[in-house]
């Protein structure tokens, strides 16, 4: 059997660099809170009962943006550091033995890749403790990584505490480690409090090991930006730009054309499909699927949208929580919101609006016209400026138009309705009744013509 893995997801602090009232995990990036891509990296490779995250600050929310992945959570109440943080967890964790990881709710992109090579370095190098580190040009802010002659770990000082000697070392602590769980969780206890702060350094079990005749190993990575920590809105702003930067070049990796990638947002929860272009400025969010084959115009925004194979989705439109079929076009300047669905072959036009709307395979509503709560079969044309009624300012009610059926320009329908198969409305109609199948309906007045009233009243006769 392999070896069990836990991992403990650190995210009680509320981060007061962010400037902000929402925990700093609780931002986002690429589509995603912080927190939620460090659990969903973690969950590659720990089962969710084995993964405990440990909240304090507006720990319902953290729960609640987790809720579905099956983690567990711990409560610190008093946030004393980072290994009083890891001691929440012993309780959920300590059972399983193996080895457990320590990563944190502020860290969107650490890779599960990195994870497992962690796992694989340490177990290959018989260490009780093995630390992620990476050399930076600038280390400053760090805590230095020190090594004895045969370069195992034998402490971390932190920068406030270095030698001279000390702040020339370029190697850094990530604060992340893969440990043999059964010493960890016996020498926990035996961090003290830090005399400044009075708080639990989780590196002091550096220190605690090595003076236990342990070993402890460094497994460098060159990729630094996968160690960023999110403290302010500037590093928050760099973590999305890269999370988007990997999810679009993940896309066009898979087949998918994307013009411009530095100008398109891709959230990273998004699937789209090989052959599909998409143009700059677009934005892809949420839980949006692009089938194959298709076409996503520049400044259209989808929000977890479903687009099928074949489908064009012109310039500027927004489609949300709604359906695009296979072969069907929308825009430019179109927009679908709440359950909207667009059949296969369907065409909706500039300015069209669908709230709650299903527009039948073939049928079209080409050009400035509303369709709330409709339901509309196949091959309808819907003239220029249709719009339904579905609001009575206490409830909204339905229109059904059945197939094959033509509605005029500048319609007005007045739910509830329907208009029977095949039947025509009249331009400039406003419809009150049921339309039964292949009939003709007008509801306009009659048009009067008064013959020299232009010329009497310009004469003021």
């Amino acid at each position: 059997m392999a070896e069990t893995i836990s991992i403990a997801v650190l995210a009680a602090g509320l981060g007061t660099r962010m400037k902000s009232k929402k925990a700093k995990v609780l931002h986002k990036a690429g589509g995603l809170t912080l927190v939620e891509h460090v659990v969903d990296a973690a969950l590659q490779l720990a089962r969710p009962e084995q993964v405990a995250v440990v909240v304090g600050h507006q720990a319902e929310e953290v729960t609640a943006a987790l809720e579905g992945r099956g983690v567990r959570f711990a409560t610190q109440t008093e946030q004393k550091g980072t290994g009083h943080a890891l001691s929440c967890c012993e309780e959920l964790l300590a059972p399983a033995g193996g080895l457990l990881m320590v990563a944190y709710g502020d860290c969107p992109l650490l890779r599960a890749e990195t994870l497992e090579r962690l796992a694989e370095s340490h177990r290959v190098q018989g260490a009780a403790c093995t630390v992620i580190t990476t050399v930076l040009d600038d280390p400053t802010g760090y805590g230095r990584i020190l090594k004895n002659a045969t370069f195992d770990v034998t402490g971390i000082v932190e920068q406030k505490a270095a030698t001279p000697e000390q702040l020339l070392v370029r190697e850094i602590n990530s604060g992340i480690y893969c440990f043999e769980a059964p010493l960890l969780w016996r020498h926990l206890g035996d961090i003290r409090p830090n005399p400044a702060s009075g708080e639990l350094y989780l590196t002091d079990m550096v220190e605690i090991l090595v003076a236990h005749g342990h070993r402890v190993a460094a497994f460098p990575i060159e990729d630094a930006s996968e160690l960023l920590g999110i403290n302010t809105r500037v590093e928050l702003a760099v973590a999305d730009r890269l999370l988007r930067e990997r999810t679009a070049r993940r896309h066009m990796l898979a087949g998918v054309t994307i013009e411009k990638p530095e100008t398109v947002s891709i959230d990273s929860g998004t699937a789209i499909g090989r052959d599909t272009i998409v143009e700059a400025f677009a934005r892809i969010l949420g839980a949006t699927v692009i089938g194959e084959d298709c076409r996503i115009g520049s400044g259209s925004i989808l929000t977890n949208a479903t687009i099928e194979d074949g489908a064009v989705v012109e310039p500027f439109s927004l489609i949300a929580d709604s359906r695009v079929g296979a072969g069907a076009k929308v825009g430019p300047f179109g927009r679908l919101r709440m359950q909207a669905h667009v059949h296969e072959n369907a065409v909706v036009g500039n300015f069209v609006e669908l709230k709650k709307t299903a527009l039948g395979a073939g049928s079209k509503a080409q050009h400035l016209a509303y369709l709330g709560d409709a339901t509309i079969g196949e091959e309808v044309n819907i003239g220029a400026g249709t719009i339904t009624c579905n609001y009575d300012g206490v409830k909204k009610h339905e229109t059904r138009i059945d197939a094959h059926s033509f509605v005029g320009s500048n319609s007005t329908l007045v739910a509830p309705i329907e208009i029977g198969e095949g039947s025509y409305i009249a331009a400039g109609s406003v419809i009150t009744d049921p339309v039964p199948e292949d009939t003709l309906a007008l509801g306009r007045a009659r048009q009067v013509e008064k013959k020299g009233w232009p010329s009497r009243r310009k004469s003021g006769k």
